[in-house]
């Protein structure tokens, strides 16, 4: 079948639309899917269903004072659209990105705002899912060859919250930073920050420049990676008027370069790279500060390294607008906290930056052929199939490196694999074990002692299983899946095809 030949195939009826591929999300990942599909696959039929009403996924939903990336922008945004500014980005500068992005090449008509969707059943009998979804309270039906899961790994909107004993003493607002009010005025307060990490790296330095005072409070530290917020390389070939795409291409090879080697580095000589980390904190703290607050007991990498740009929370710590402290909360009290050790810390405000729950699928009902599915039952391919799932790929990019390097890779395979069923004139493929795969140890998705955040340790239940080889999980070795996702054999045992491309035709 040419790529063209969907164009005028009828609907199955006026009221469900019918797509060859159909993407959940308009955030990153499912922008970078649309750029793909109508790239590499011209003629196609696509659309991206988004829950809310416009693009940007995380850039849009927070909202919590200083949002900011914490990876920088030549990784992070797309490889075809240069980057041009600080590697750390503002969520108002990448949205501004991501919206030129979407003008440049006419995106804006492939997606449909303001869309829920509640269900997807897939039928072996029409080899289509058939998608449910809500808008302004009405039920719209589509029906898709393919599904690319690109909703984001996380709830938005809604933060993970402890247990605490006491919260409903304190006689201040409690807020979470997923859920934010952006209408709280804290200028002149005196604003409590439970937690560390990536969002506290954020949320403090901006609250100090009003706030009386910012107190984090953790329970244990986490490492922090200050630096300036320039790109050494990149500036210096803009000096010698390097043209755009160049600077960014080789701004991101260095980028992506240095990751890598810093990841080999915490593995390989981890006291080494604790000792660098460590040291680089303590040159920007006041005098005097204890070390404790900012050594943590693991090694580095196994949680993210939280990248604090020109170092401005150490800057807010040396002019005495913040200050930290470690301990367990034992209650809340109608004035703050009280710690397990008997420390006291007052609050007019308390932010809760404890981080969220993942979402998995889109948090969906899914059903294969009138069975709901169990993701836990089934075995990742790479990190983006699952066995047993038919014509459905899932985006989850890398933790070690920037998100959008896999959303680039696992589209670019989508539309390979699409291409390669067209010409084998097949209408399904779902990733199965091949006969040597069969006696293979499985454990949980990911190695809770190589990577172990709380929001994935409380959620592995819900994920798919892993194998003991490279094809059976998800790496987070972006250095080798770069050479490794274009040269993946897609006639390969692990591939199951079925239905034929005209059975899907007349589903439709």
């Amino acid at each position: 079948m040419s790529d063209t030949a969907t164009l005028d195939r009828p609907m199955a009826d006026a009221t469900t639309e019918h797509f060859d591929v159909l993407v959940v999300g308009a955030g990153i990942s499912g922008l970078s899917a649309l750029w793909h599909l109508q790239q590499r696959l011209p003629g196609s039929r696509f659309v991206a269903l988004e829950k809310e009403p416009s693009y940007g996924g995380t850039w849009l939903t927070h909202k919590f004072p200083g949002i900011r990336s914490d990876s920088d922008l030549y990784t992070f945004g797309f490889a075809f659209k240069p980057w041009i500014g600080p590697p750390i980005a503002t969520a108002a500068e990448i949205q501004k990105y991501l919206g030129e992005m979407i003008d440049e090449n006419n995106l804006a008509p492939h997606i449909r705002y303001n869309h829920t969707i509640t269900s997807a059943a897939w039928s072996s009998d029409t080899s289509t899912w058939t998608v449910h979804a809500t808008v302004a309270g009405e039920e719209k039906v589509f029906t898709a060859n393919f599904l690319y899961m690109a909703q984001g790994y996380y709830k938005h909107r809604k933060g993970y919250w402890p247990n605490w004993p006491g919260m409903a003493d304190f006689k201040g607002p409690i807020v979470h930073t997923e859920e934010w009010d952006e209408s709280i005025d804290y200028a002149g307060s005196q604003v409590v920050v439970i937690g560390s990490g990536a969002t506290t790296a954020t949320v403090v330095p901006e609250m100090a420049k009003t706030a009386a005072k910012v107190t984090i409070v953790q329970r244990s530290p986490t490492y922090f990676f200050p630096a300036p917020n320039v790109d050494e390389t990149a500036d210096m070939l803009r000096t010698l008027g390097v043209d755009e795409t160049w600077v960014h291409e080789i701004a991101r090879r260095k980028k992506n370069f240095d990751q890598h080697d810093i990841v080999r580095r915490c593995n390989e000589e981890p006291e080494a790279v604790r000792a660098e980390l460590l040291g680089a904190v303590e040159a920007l703290l006041p005098q005097g500060v204890d070390m404790k607050h900012f050594t943590p007991s693991y090694r580095p990498w196994r949680q993210r390294l939280a990248f604090v740009p020109d170092g401005d929370l150490f800057a807010a710590m040396r002019d005495g607008k913040a200050d930290i402290t470690t301990g367990e909360i034992e209650t809340f009290t109608e004035t703050g906290l009280k710690l397990t050790s008997g420390e006291t810390v007052d609050a007019d405000l308390i932010v809760a930056a404890t981080g969220f729950d993942l979402c998995i699928l889109g948090d969906i009902a899914f059903t294969i052929d009138g069975a709901p599915l169990r993701l836990s039952d089934t075995v990742t391919y790479r990190g983006m199939m699952f066995t047993g799932v038919p014509n459905l790929v899932w985006v989850f990019g890398y933790f070690r490196a920037s998100w959008t390097l896999r959303a680039d890779m696992v589209a670019e395979f989508t539309c390979r694999m699409i291409k390669h069923m067209r010409a084998k004139g097949v209408a399904s493929v779902t990733p199965q074990l091949r006969p040597e795969d069969h006696n293979m140890p499985l454990t949980s998705w990911i190695d809770p002692e190589d990577f172990n955040p709380n929001y994935v340790l409380r959620s592995l239940h819900l994920l798919p299983r892993r194998g003991d080889k490279r094809d059976w999980m998800h790496t987070q070795d972006y250095w080798r899946e770069k050479d490794e996702f274009p040269l993946i054999d897609l006639d390969g045992a692990e591939f199951r095809y079925g239905g034929s491309e005209a059975t899907a035709l007349a589903a439709e």
